[in-house]
């Protein structure tokens, strides 16, 4: 576990064009980080950039979809080429699933699995040679406290983060050896456009959000925990109250939950 200056710090931000990956990429902007976003909107991807500017950020931006193999390699050869190197990797972009899994098909899982799960793993492995030669590097993994401890109707969803989390556990010690720190973030509910872009989307899936977190709070906890080189960081009050009250007793959980199927 080590401690890091943002200040210098070349890093790729994924889902970078709203909620948290936005507030992320400022925040680390801010601090001094010099940062490659992505995400598949050119026209929002402008806009941070120019935002990042009034911040004095070194900052480049690749267009894309994670999900493609080409565009995962040019942004590590971005980082290769206009930074020289790579010092940290944060794995922001996602997609959500809302509904009854017996009512949705193979697509629904595929696209969830293959967003939140395979495109950062092989992100991961495309971008760890580079780390093994940066300074203080980290990869920041975004799962959720559904990673924890799944709930109804979200069933793809809650696979992808306990997939992602688990990984990073693993990695985190095979990585060890070559001081490169993993951290795993897990939010609760964050106000975002991440509910408008959901597959399946019930009339009522955005009802939780007047209690939902800020994605600048999501932001600055993120970095602060990279800079501290955590392992995992569980972002909210009743995130964490949902994680250990499931670790002392999942019969209780269970009961509680199967009420709001």
């Amino acid at each position: 576990m080590a401690r890091r200056k943002i200040e210098g710090l070349r890093t790729i931000v994924t889902g970078a064009s709203s909620g948290m990956g936005r507030q992320i990429a400022c925040e680390l902007a801010k601090q001094g980080a010099r940062l490659i976003v992505t995400a598949r909107r050119a026209e929002r991807l402008e806009e941070l950039l120019a935002e990042l500017r009034t911040l004095d950020a070194d900052a480049v931006a690749v267009v894309g979809d994670v999900v493609d193999a080409a565009t995962r390699t040019a942004l590590v050869e971005t980082a290769r080429r206009e930074f020289g190197g790579l010092d940290a990797l944060v794995n922001n972009a996602g997609i959500g699933a809302i509904g009854p899994f017996s009512d949705a098909d193979e697509d629904r899982l595929r696209r969830v699995m293959e967003v939140n799960f395979f495109a950062p793993v092989e992100l991961i492995r495309l971008a760890v040679p580079l780390l093994r030669q940066g300074n203080r590097p980290i990869i920041a993994n975004v799962s959720s406290v559904l990673g924890h401890r799944a709930v109804a109707n979200k069933s793809e969803y809650c696979a992808s983060k306990f997939a992602l989390h688990g990984f990073s556990d693993a990695l985190r010690c095979e990585l060890a050896g070559d001081g490169i720190d993993v951290l795993l973030v897990s939010p609760s509910t964050t106000s975002s456009e991440f509910f408008d872009r959901v597959i399946d989307k019930r009339d009522d899936s955005n009802a939780q959000l007047p209690h939902a977190m800020s994605p600048r709070v999501v932001a600055q906890k993120t970095v602060q925990a990279m800079r501290r080189g955590q392992h995992e960081v569980i972002l909210s009050a009743g995130g964490k109250a949902l994680v250990w009250l499931d670790r002392l007793c999942p019969p209780l959980m269970n009961r509680i939950l199967a009420r709001f199927r």
